[in-house]
């Protein structure tokens, strides 16, 4: 009967913890690159798509290829070199500093 009871009481107590696990993550900030995918081939003037998911008021993205600040972008890249490239989406505040809670990153192809 003691070993019944213990199983009991810890199957409460680890729910718990699951669910205030899963609480925290949702109200995480996270940033994803949604389009292109990462690896793939695209021409020199493509889009990307990114959602931002729980990030506090006036928090915004900052884009950079390459490790360039894309200052002004808005969603289309034109005349990109053919080659390997990178591209990131961070998350920035309200004064246009990297917030630090969130960023992807993606190398995309740009080919013929």
């Amino acid at each position: 009967m003691k070993h019944l009871f213990l199983a009991t009481c810890a199957l409460p107590i680890s729910g718990t913890m699951a669910i205030s696990s899963w609480c925290a993550a949702e109200s995480t900030t996270t940033i994803n690159i949604l389009a292109p995918r990462n690896g793939e081939t695209v021409t020199e003037t493509f889009e990307i798509k990114y959602e931002i998911l729980n990030a506090p008021a006036g928090n915004h993205a900052h884009v950079y290829l390459d490790g360039t600040y894309q200052k002004g972008f808005k969603g289309t890249f034109t005349h990109v070199a053919k080659g390997e490239h990178t591209i990131t989406v961070k998350i920035a505040d309200h004064d246009h500093k990297d917030a630090g809670t969130a960023t992807d990153s993606i190398t995309v192809k740009v080919g013929d």
